[in-house]
């Protein structure tokens, strides 16, 4: 692109990433400066030595409908690297009452299977349904609480577990309004855009690794252990990235994207705002040993276990909003967790394998209608400088779908 500086994007996570691939796909040249020794930020795999084999650091659900996900993997050559049931099902199990039943929405945007009392959860009515179109309307302040306790059953068994999963806040003070583009865009859309994904081999193997290699192919740097101390700018731009004993003086024509954690970007763009609070996210990790035949996703309610997930001999087990659990020791909590997973997969619970626990205790900013007016936008003060990262305000929740699409908003503004 004639006339073209280089971007400078500040931060390897997937927003860095996205924003630098289609970056590179526009000509642009592009420079990742990395603080840590590898890329992906929390979405990453690793081999555990306990284990012996692969494992995410924090388990990823995506549905089908997450079109700039899917739009990434396929760009950087990773698109038949996710891995699901064969349709949109969703098995429930209670832990509370031993029963189960699965949702199964229908092709197409009507409802239909609304109408089939095996096809929604289980005991509930018709009528509890339209009430999700309260979220179209919700109000700034309203909670997912505020809007759905009323009817007890399907809060209990399917508003509340959606909103701790997708929001990674407890239901009584989740923001409700950042629900409903979740809905409209998967479920609202029919059965072929809600089937639920996970990563075949890994995240790294998926989101991670196909981007980096895609990136150098095309004569994209990326430098690992390049933390950026500071930024320096004049009236108008940024001038200079100050690194660990480097600064890169930026040239006329050259931009920067800041795609680093809130707290981070705090102190790297002044005069922005940025969320405050946080919240955890507890995953587990089981190797059982006997492989299974296919991914499966199993959604569990009345306990502490929320999602399971079963992929070979591995059983992965993800509790959103875990503040309360984060205080207790790995091994009470495997065997708390892992009661519960035998109980919902119907194996020997008195014998518990090898298993790793995995605590990110700052896993998103706490999704409150507080800390939502917090989200800073993408463009900043200096027209040289955008903000990339999983809690820019796009009107989504903190997802990889909605992190990549702040990564690629920061490409196209500076692509402007």
């Amino acid at each position: 692109m004639s006339g073209a500086g280089r971007v400078h994007i500040i931060g390897a996570g997937l927003g860095g990433l996205s924003a630098a691939v289609r970056l590179t796909e526009a000509g642009r040249q592009v420079t990742l400066y990395e603080a840590g020794a590898q890329a992906g930020g929390r979405c990453r795999s690793y081999v555990d030595e306990v284990l012996g084999c692969r494992i995410d650091n924090g388990n990823h659900l995506l549905l089908s409908g997450n079109n700039r996900a899917l739009a990434y993997l396929a760009t950087i050559g990773a698109g038949d690297s996710l891995a699901g049931p064969q349709g949109a099902v969703f098995p429930f199990f209670d832990l509370m009452t031993n029963e189960r039943w699965t949702v199964r929405p229908n092709r197409g945007p009507l409802p239909y299977w609304l109408l089939d009392p095996r096809r929604r959860v289980l005991d509930s009515r018709l009528g509890d349904y339209p009430s999700a179109l309260k979220l179209a309307f919700a109000k700034p302040t309203d909670t997912v609480a505020a809007l759905f306790a009323a009817k007890p059953l399907l809060y209990r068994r399917f508003w509340a577990p959606l909103a701790v999963s997708v929001l990674n806040t407890q239901p009584n003070e989740a923001a409700a309004r950042l629900l409903w583009p979740v809905l409209r865009e998967t479920f609202g859309r029919g059965a072929a855009y809600c089937r639920p994904l996970i990563a075949a081999e890994g995240l790294s193997e998926s989101f991670v690794y196909p981007a980096l290699a895609w990136l150098q192919a095309r004569g994209g740097e990326i430098r690992f252990g390049a933390r950026a101390r500071t930024i320096r700018y004049d009236h108008s731009r940024a001038t200079s990235i100050r690194l660990t004993g480097e600064t890169i003086e930026l040239g006329p024509h050259d931009q920067v994207v800041v795609a680093v954690p809130p707290t981070v970007a705090a102190t790297l763009v002044p005069g922005i705002t940025v969320p405050t609070e946080f919240r955890g996210i507890l995953n587990a990790h089981f190797r059982l040993g006997v492989t299974a035949p296919e991914v499966s996703i199993l959604g569990v309610v009345g306990g502490a276990t929320e999602w399971i997930f079963r992929h070979g001999d591995l059983v992965s087990v993800t509790i959103s909003a875990a503040e309360k659990l984060l205080g207790y020791n790995g091994a009470g909590l495997a065997s708390l967790i892992w009661h519960e997973v035998a109980r919902a997969l119907k194996l020997d619970g008195d014998t518990m394998p090898p298993w790793r626990i995995i605590k990110e205790k700052r896993a998103t900013f706490a999704q409150t209608p507080e800390q939502i007016k917090l989200r800073p936008p993408t463009q900043t003060a200096w027209r040289n400088l955008v903000l990339a990262g999983d809690y820019i305000d796009n009107g989504l929740p903190v997802t990889i779908e909605g992190t990549i699409r702040n990564g690629e908003a920061a490409a196209r503004v500076l692509l402007r």
